[in-house]
């Protein structure tokens, strides 16, 4: 059986898009859907923030009437993945420091140095 061949492309200090491609060089098929928001009481916790607190946070917006327990879920594990992220370039800045230990500085150079990050620029 041949062994898929990985590519890397690399978007910003340290995020990286990995593409697999099947021994005809076509994309394998796409991963299994994420886990859908747990019920109240059951299993492990799937969020690292609390529901409840971002559900308090979407209903300050006084634009925002109604919204849904998946709704909730979704941005929750969406601000994870964000401070996963921004965390990770900043760390990559603070290597390059030769320090282990974040500091503003290596938030504001990560914000200038990934333009995904450029909306945070105003805020710096």
């Amino acid at each position: 059986m041949a062994a898929a061949a990985t590519a890397a492309v690399t978007i910003g200090p340290t995020a990286a898009l990995v593409a697999e491609e099947g021994p005809s060089g076509e994309a394998a098929p796409a991963a299994a859907p994420p886990p859908q928001a747990p019920a109240a009481s059951a299993g492990p916790r799937l969020s690292r923030l609390p529901l409840a607190r971002v559900k308090a946070l979407v209903k300050a917006d006084p634009d925002v009437t109604l919204a849904g327990q998946e709704a909730i879920f979704i941005l929750a594990r969406a601000a994870e993945l964000f401070v996963e992220t921004i965390a990770r370039d900043a760390y990559f800045c603070a290597q390059q420091g030769k320090r282990k230990t974040l500091q503003r500085k290596d938030l504001d150079n990560a914000i200038e140095a990934v333009d995904e990050f450029a909306f945070l620029e105003e805020i710096k």
